[in-house]
């Protein structure tokens, strides 16, 4: 029996460290990180592939829907069985969600990063590739991967790229799922998956897209602003995208809101200036749990948000809420596609 053939894509990251002057700064290609595990080799027949060597906070939306439409073609043409791309970790939660709005495979798509790099004593690389390939290469996964979506594989842990979070920066075990919890786990040679992820959010973001391509988002370079609301906070960000002619070059806005959904009361007009112009989401700063919808029935709350045009995230953080606003902007979704899409995570 054949080896399925698994093509591992590295942008570079921690994972890709090599050493520098005084630090350490991406170097290694795919093939080096192939070489680093040798186990894999029993797995799969891995294709090496160097799409990028930068640090994840240096990773572009244009970048990445080009890689995007390339692991698409790859699919399309049947030249692989599962794709595994090695990123640094800083932007994983982003990328990982990006491609999972973007992409519907049948064949397993994974992304993993690194904690520790490999001039470090006991680097998790090697070990997170090892756990990836055989998810990859796993026959049920590979027959459920429309269903799972895109994973990321951290620390023998599986996540449903919608869910997975960074929690700590430097941990090695710095990556959870914490509304979920995972999806499975990894025990010595076995793929445990024991909860497969509700995936209704999918039909509504590809409708909300209404078929536009990859290259048409490519095309649309717009962009999303993303304010985080704290104490006392006076809004002079959102004033001034709210006044500059050209919105400061923004064409959606993503607030970061307190608690269950709310901001000070004094930046009501600021917003609904903001609504008037654009798309304005609120997604809570906390990062976990599901906003509020009907419960607080005061200046600033998630009711009043609401008559002044704001979407609620619902359960997606700022980051990925911005994620998702970007992708519907750029495909020219109406504005009642794109409160569509939002309300599947409500």
């Amino acid at each position: 029996m054949s080896k399925p053939r698994i093509r591992v894509i590295a942008l570079g990251g921690t994972i890709a460290m090599v050493q520098g002057d005084t630090g350490v700064k991406p170097g290694l290609g795919a093939e080096d990180l192939i070489a680093a595990a040798p186990a894999v080799a029993e797995l799969a027949e891995l294709s090496a592939e160097t799409f990028e060597r930068v640090g994840s906070f240096d990773l572009s939306f244009d970048g990445m829907l080009g890689l995007a439409a390339h692991i698409r073609d790859l699919a399309a043409h049947s030249e692989v069985d599962g794709v595994i791309v090695t990123q640094g970790t800083d932007t994983i939660e982003e990328t990982s969600f990006l491609l999972d709005c973007l992409l519907t495979l049948d064949i397993p798509l994974i992304v993993i990063g690194a904690m520790r790099n490999p001039r470090m004593t006991a680097p998790d690389g090697p070990g997170n590739l090892l756990a990836a390939t055989r998810l990859a290469a796993d026959p049920w996964v590979r027959e459920n991967a429309r269903n799972l979506g895109v994973m990321v594989a951290m620390l023998d842990h599986i996540h449903a790229a919608a869910n997975v979070a960074k929690m700590d920066s430097n941990r090695i075990d710095a990556f959870e799922s914490p509304l979920t919890g995972p999806l499975g786990t990894m025990i010595e040679d076995r793929v445990r998956i024991f909860a497969t992820p509700r995936r209704d959010w999918k039909q509504s973001v590809t409708a909300a897209l209404g078929g536009a391509s990859i290259e048409t988002l490519r095309a649309e370079n717009k962009s999303v602003a993303l304010a985080t609301i704290s104490l006392d906070e006076t809004g002079g960000i959102l004033r001034a995208i709210g006044e500059a002619p050209d919105a400061l070059g923004y064409s959606g806005v993503i607030l970061g809101t307190m608690g269950g959904g709310h901001l000070p009361a004094r930046l009501g007009d600021l917003v609904s200036t903001l609504t008037a112009r654009m798309p304005v989401v609120s997604a809570g700063r906390i990062q976990n749990g599901y906003l509020l919808r009907k419960t607080y029935e005061v200046a600033g709350a998630e009711m009043d948000l609401e008559t002044k045009g704001v979407i609620s995230a619902g359960r997606l953080p700022p980051v990925k809420a911005r994620v998702l606003l970007t992708v519907l902007i750029r495909s020219g979704s109406s504005a009642e596609a794109i409160r569509n899409a939002f309300e599947a995570w409500n």
